[in-house]
């Protein structure tokens, strides 16, 4: 990726501090974890669960079950997207049956994404709730998808790409930038 001509829409601070926001608002009323789990889509939406998850944990005193998903073979287009997609692992160690589970992304634009994750998230049980959590509402959907968390909402234009560069994926900062597509 080319970040040449990124523009910074928000650093690593301003980050931190909407994870902080989201992690309290996730948190809610509750006083434990109780039947709390994340769900963190693969690749951003994984790391941002790990740091919900930590975050949740020290406002409730116990993390939340965290997993990973993988949705490419769920999506309804990763066929128009590559000839030979790059299928990553899920991994979710706990049983969702009946609890409470809170998607993580990145990003939500289309909300394709989103709709992959909750086929693939039947595949494992019948949660009692689903909610959304995405650092990022960029706009733009096509389906009927909305979020319960959100960091920060954006309009991004016809043409401009957002994306979230976290250092778990060997950015030296996190920050979160506007390139043109």
């Amino acid at each position: 990726m080319d970040l040449s001509q990124a523009k910074v829409l928000f650093d690593a601070k301003q980050m931190a501090g909407q994870l902080e926001t989201m992690a309290r608002a996730i948190a809610g009323g509750e006083d434990q974890v109780g039947d709390l789990c994340l769900v963190g889509i693969r690749t951003g939406g994984a790391h941002l669960a790990q740091r919900l998850g930590a975050l949740v944990g020290r406002l409730l005193g116990a993390q939340p079950d965290t997993g990973i998903m993988d949705i490419t073979l769920y999506r309804d287009d990763w066929t128009r997207q590559h000839r030979r997609p790059k299928v990553g692992t899920t991994d979710i160690a706990f049983d969702i049956e009946e609890r409470r589970v809170v998607l993580v992304d990145d990003v939500l634009y289309t909300g394709r994404t989103v709709r992959a994750a909750l086929d693939e998230l039947m595949d494992f049980g019948r949660a009692r709730q689903v909610e959304l959590a995405v650092l990022i509402d960029r706009g733009g959907r096509e389906l009927p998808i909305q979020p319960d968390f959100v960091g920060a909402s954006l309009q991004g234009g016809e043409g401009q790409v957002i994306e979230v560069l976290l250092t778990e994926e060997g950015y030296p900062s996190d920050r979160v930038v506007s390139l043109p597509r």
